[in-house]
């Protein structure tokens, strides 16, 4: 049973536990149906969106090679921006959820990719697949929520550090792929001890990210401004630039998927013997989608339907657009509120909270990061 079960005034205090069980059963169905489905089309269109990608990026950088010139540096910083953004979102993070793996192309598989990322693919997806999909919004287990340097639910004991996580999640968008390397290795935890510092896995795993963060800085730094002869300065201000941008779009929209008002958080021990539906039901009411264009969706990696991906996390991107309708309609028949908004409004709520979070619960008066009552049951 999850917390909010246990909760008289709990979003889904009116359903019983076969109620979930069916939930769960519906999106079973919805996930088969898309496995079923799969065919030449997603295979096109992974393949597609690469070569696009990698166009974008080679075509970037040749023009940067003008960048002295400030509207060569301008278009070549924008595309480039947007090809690392895409090389991110919508190609690393899914490639490497498995999503493509029924292809059996070697060159599109969870075990062979490796991303313009300073966090390891092997290391990343440890952390990502491995314990934030499996412990969504579990306090204490999903290093996601809060990264371990912010208090996201009211519930937390609130210490005067607290009230700089303003700052700590400023300064995180702005280094972001750093950050997700830092808490792939577990610093915090790993530094505190002798013992922790000098574990060999450890130490291996910190000089493969040191390694990583090298080459990428060798490459954009030093490898490609060196190339661009005249225009190296501009062209190491582009590169600069451009990874800045991306840094703080993927921040932003990952925020977005977990952090607005109206996102639940769950206790340790309140998904201890969870069932197949009460993980659903702990993905749908932990997570937040984006309302958008198709522009949208594709550079945040699709994970606007952030609800729908952490639902189905091995589905291929470009179906869950196709699948959130249904889901939605499950949200409505059993009563539940599908968190959804605009860029802007998802943005502004999750730095909405982090704010209101930093301050003791008495000093605005208490008000819940989740919603407390139960959602009106669908007629």
């Amino acid at each position: 049973m999850t917390a909010i079960q246990n909760q008289s005034t709990s979003p889904v205090a009116h359903l019983s536990a076969d109620d979930i069980e069916n939930l769960g059963r519906e999106l079973d169905a919805i996930r088969q149906s898309v496995l079923d489905a799969r065919g030449a089309d997603d295979a096109r269109y992974i393949r597609t969106v690469i070569k696009t990608q990698r166009g974008l990026e080679a075509g970037s950088r040749a023009v940067l090679l003008f960048s002295l010139f400030p509207p060569a540096w301008w278009l070549g910083t924008a595309g480039l921006s947007a090809a690392k953004i895409l090389e991110n979102m919508e190609i690393g993070h899914n490639v490497m959820h498995g999503q493509w793996d029924w292809m059996r192309d070697p060159k599109i598989h969870s075990t062979t990719w490796e991303w313009d990322h300073a966090s390891t693919a092997e290391q990343w997806k440890h952390a990502h697949n491995e314990e934030h999909h499996t412990y969504t919004n579990v306090l204490g287990k999903d290093g996601d929520l809060g990264y371990g340097i912010m208090r996201v639910d009211e519930e937390q004991r609130w210490s005067p550090f607290h009230l700089g996580q303003p700052v700590w999640n400023a300064i995180n968008a702005l280094i972001f792929q750093y950050g997700i390397a830092a808490y792939d290795l577990k610093l915090g935890k790993n530094l505190k001890t002798a013992e922790r510092r000098n574990n060999p896995d450890f130490r291996a795993r910190v000089k493969a990210t040191l390694r990583k963060v090298g080459t990428q800085g060798l490459r954009d730094y030093v490898v490609h401004p060196l190339l661009s002869g005249p225009s190296a300065v501009t062209t190491l201000t582009a590169n600069l630039t451009a990874n800045l941008v991306r840094n703080v779009w993927t921040h932003s929209v990952i925020m977005c998927g977990h952090f607005p008002e109206g996102v639940q958080t769950f206790t340790y021990d309140s998904i201890d013997g969870e069932t197949r539906g009460q993980w659903y039901l702990r993905q749908m009411l932990g997570s937040a989608n984006i309302t958008g264009s198709r522009l949208m969706h594709l550079m945040s990696g699709n994970l606007s339907f952030q609800i729908e991906h952490h639902l189905f996390p091995d589905l291929p991107s470009n179906r869950y657009a196709e699948v959130a309708p249904q889901v939605r309609d499950i949200f409505e028949r059993y009563g539940l509120t599908y968190t959804s908004g605009p860029l802007i409004k998802q943005v502004a709520s999750a730095w909405g909270k982090v704010i209101r979070l930093s301050l003791p619960n008495d000093l605005l008066g208490s008000r819940s990061s989740t919603p407390r009552q139960p959602a009106a049951v669908a007629a």
